[in-house]
């Protein structure tokens, strides 16, 4: 069983959509960087007020409540996707529709705090499951929303896709006011 994961997907291990993820993680032990990842959040979003949480940089743009409530329902899909193939799950898996589950979350109506504790429970297991992942299940492949995909790949677009809307977040939610990131 990994400690870490070093090695990085191939484009043959997933579709290409999830470039824009992957790309984003860097070399090096998985497992460290999705550690770091933790205390990135937390320095990030903890200073911020609840006015600020509930701030949308557009029209028909989420919250940062709801950009940390999609983070912690993306990463539950994809650690039970690498799970899943990981055991020989053989069941394609159904596509994920990230803007029909957001409203169902009602992160706006918790506070920022609440939410990115779920989060970082969520990443507890995440870590965990890493950790604990057989070395030949990572190059198990299995089907979700209609594509191919391998454990490895699920694993790596996990912190890619963290990496992704803490870069918007920073791009996005800064202009305006010192309370956004």
């Amino acid at each position: 069983m990994p400690a870490s994961v070093l090695e990085r997907p191939t484009s043959g291990d997933h579709s290409e959509y999830f470039n824009n993820y992957i790309r984003l993680v860097p070399p090096g032990n998985l497992v460290d960087l999705i550690e770091s990842q933790v205390s990135v959040m937390h320095a990030l979003l903890e200073p911020l007020s609840e006015e600020a949480a509930g701030f949308a940089y557009a029209p028909g743009k989420w919250t940062l409540r709801e950009v940390v409530g999609h983070l912690t329902d993306t990463e539950r899909v994809f650690s039970y996707r690498g799970t899943a193939f990981s055991r020989g799950d053989a069941q394609p898996l159904p596509s994920f529709d990230q803007a029909a589950w957001a409203p169902f979350g009602e992160y706006n109506e918790r506070t920022l705090g609440d939410i990115l504790s779920e989060w970082t429970l969520t990443r507890r297991a995440t870590i965990g499951l890493i950790r604990s992942m057989p070395t030949a299940a990572l190059s198990r492949r299995g089907s979700a929303g209609g594509n191919d995909i391998t454990v490895l790949a699920c694993l790596c677009i996990i912190p890619g896709h963290v990496t992704y809307h803490l870069d918007q977040a920073r791009t996005h939610y800064r202009s305006g006011t010192d309370q956004r990131p």
